[in-house]
């Protein structure tokens, strides 16, 4: 029923459960808390989430990589990605291994806080260490690179996520056709929507 709660940010009557079940003795399980935290992360309560955390330490069941995720995307999105970093680094001290889509999260809080040069650090990072680039990574980094104004870049990290066998989506074009045509880079932008045409995903 918690998780059922926060799904539909009705965060409250999830604590008042929580509460009760903490009155009659029953120990929350790490689902449980997941649920609860993600709650409060997308109700922008991040402070109550780093407090569940700090009682899943003290209860002996530390948090798994999904709820760091949540907490991440979180301060991200609140423009906290210092906070970001900094919990990141924390957990990786406590040999919590973060995922790909953890990373994704640092890079997109980072180009979206124009902070292009560490997002590339971290990207260049995975590359170097083998992991495997998601589609969405290379989205937000390319994304990063539009914002920027720097269009080749961008065209070029294309051009090496097809290299890689990471086929581009929909979304991955539709940034890159936006960004050329709002710089009035109109040939570039036509060329991909062929290619797009090409691929039927138009």
């Amino acid at each position: 029923m918690i998780n059922g709660f926060c799904k539909i940010k009705r965060v409250g009557e999830a604590i008042n459960l929580f509460e009760e079940m903490q009155c009659k003795k029953i120990i929350p399980d790490v689902v449980t808390y997941s649920s609860l935290i993600d709650g409060f992360c997308k109700s922008e309560k991040i402070s109550h989430a780093l407090n569940l955390v700090n009682e899943m330490h003290d209860r002996g069941q530390p948090p798994d990589i999904i709820i760091y995720n949540s907490i991440l995307d979180a301060l991200c999105k609140n423009h906290q990605v210092d906070k970001a970093i900094a919990l990141l680094t924390k957990f990786k001290n406590q040999g919590i291994q973060p995922s790909v889509y953890t990373y994704t999260i640092l890079i997109d809080g980072l180009c979206k806080g124009e902070r292009l040069e560490d997002a590339r650090n971290i990207f260049k990072d995975l590359l170097v260490k083998g992991y495997n680039i998601t589609v969405n990574t290379y989205t937000d980094m390319i994304h990063g690179l539009c914002n920027m104004g720097l269009f080749d870049e961008a065209l070029a990290l294309l051009l090496e996520m097809k290299d890689n066998s990471c086929i581009p989506n929909v979304v991955t074009y539709e940034i890159i056709i936006r960004s050329l045509f709002d710089k009035d880079e109109n040939d570039k932008a036509e060329k991909i929507i062929r290619e797009m045409i090409t691929r039927d995903l138009l």
